[in-house]
This record gives C-alpha cells, structure tokens and sequence, in this order.
C-alpha cells in the first residue's frame, strides 16, 4: 500500500516546484539575502533524479533580471527553469486580442514592449509597489468602467509578502480595490490559477500525483497545488504566520522549518544522503 504521509509519499516523486521568494531568498534592498541553506538545498535537488522547476508570482521585474538577481545570490537557477506571470499573460493577451493598460511595477515594464498598448480594453494589475498611487489606480479604474465589458487580469492575488525589513502589501489588496470599484471579478494569471500550475506541469511533462510544491503562501502555494492534485508543503520562512498550521480550509500536507529540512525529507526517501 502507497504511504500517502510525509516524508513517505514523496518516494514517487518525479518532480518538485519551488516558490522562490520566501522560501529561496528573503527580497529587499540591492538583490535580498539567500535563506540559510536554500543554495545548498536547490543544488542537491538538481543533481538527484528529480525534476526541479521554479514558479513564482514575481512581478518587479523581468525574468531575465529576476534570475540574474538569484544567480549573483550564488542559485544555480536559469531563466527556462523558472515561471513568472508576466509571460502568461502576454500568450493570453496575444491569443484574445487585448490591448493593456498596465499598472504593474516600473521594472517590468520591458516585458510588455512588443505588446500593443494603445486604446486599451483591458487592465493589467501587478505588484507595482510604490506605483500603487490613488492617480494610478484611479486611471486604472476609469479606463475599466469605461469599457462595455470591462477585462481585468491580475498577476497573482497575494495579500503580502516578506522583504528583509518587513511584511509589505501585495497586489491581491489592490486588485480587490478594483473589483469592488467596477463590481466584476478578475483574472488571476499566476499562482494559484490551475492554468499556470499546469502549464509547469507541461513544461515537466509530469502528472500532478507526480509531483511537490514547496511554497511560503499556504493558500497559494499550498492550496493551489493541492487543488490540481499536488502535494503542498509549507516552509516555516518567508510569509509563514503560526496561525496558517490552524487555517480554517488549507492544510499542509506537511510544514517544515525550511526548505533544507524539506529537501534532507525528500531525498533521504530516495536513499540519497542528507
């Protein structure tokens, strides 16, 4: 009979999906600092026989920077590996005909330079940080209601997240500002949106059963991924609050101090070496 507990029903594992923010590095001033032990951790899964890719609802920058930030961290990590909102949401701008307005942070902006902006019919909202100004969001909001169907994609809903001086608001409080403003409900193009789990899991060519996420965001990370039918695990760094081990809907299939710990579980299963 499988063992379907933690550490054992990760001995049929084939893959494993890591967040980045809060469980590799904490961001902040210059390039953030690395999670002790997340260098070492991310190099032992990359050389066992897993599949290893990286998902994150980053959206300060564009990816080619954001991974040479984790490269100068010293992560083994390059940029067909890790998978960021921005360019889902340019293939589903492409594949419906939108043109954005964007209210997105000043760094990723170069993302979206071949995407037609003029006339917009639809609003792109991210973590644009101290680009969340009431001017900005009201323009936002003007050019939504002033549409007869007003299409609003958000890069991910979190509600915070961690930087190394403290907790920080995420677009998810921002988008709610919208919806409630222009009484609709928008798009979530990011974690925890099964369309861009599973479009990892292609990426992978792996089945959900087949595969892990470790993430700081219990209903994000650890619920989306349970909800395509993954395994969630919690690191105890990064966004992680005491009272997620009591959340009233998501339950971790385990929650591990950090993702050293998680790794040395994983790979001691599989007889490799702590």
């Amino acid at each position: 009979m499988a063992d379907t507990g933690w550490p054992g029903c990760t001995k049929s594992l084939k893959g494993v999906i890591l967040d980045l923010c809060g469980v590799l590095y904490d961001s902040g001033e210059g390039d953030g600092v690395a999670i002790p032990g997340s260098i070492e951790a991310v190099k032992r899964l990359k050389e066992s026989d897993l599949q290893l890719r990286f998902c994150t609802n980053e959206t300060q920058a564009t990816r080619e920077t954001f991974v040479a930030k984790l490269q100068r961290l010293g992560f083994d990590i390059s940029v067909s590996e890790v998978f960021p909102p921005a360019p889902a949401a340019i293939a589903v701008l492409k594949e419906r005909g939108l043109r954005p307005h964007l209210l997105v942070h000043d760094g990723l902006l170069p993302e979206f330079d071949a995407v037609d902006k003029t006339n917009p019919n639809c609003v792109i909202i991210g973590d644009a940080a101290e680009n969340f100004l009431y001017q900005n969001l009201n323009e936002a909001f003007r050019v939504l209601i002033g549409l007869e169907k007003p299409v609003l994609f958000s890069l991910g809903q979190g509600r915070y997240y961690k930087e190394t001086d403290g907790l920080k608001l995420d677009v998810g409080v921002y988008m709610k500002a919208l919806e409630y403003a222009c009484d609709l409900k928008a798009e979530v193009i990011g974690k925890p949106s099964p369309t861009f789990f599973q479009s990892v899991l292609s990426d992978m060519g792996l089945k959900p059963h087949e595969t892990l996420m470790i993430g700081d965001d219990l209903v994000n990370d650890v619920g989306g991924a349970q909800y395509c039918g993954m395994k969630g695990v919690q690191v105890r760094t990064g966004k992680y609050r005491p009272s997620d081990e009591r959340h009233p809907t998501v339950i971790a299939d385990a929650t591990v101090d950090n993702l050293a710990h998680a790794v040395d579980a994983i790979l001691g299963q599989r007889g490799c070496s702590a």
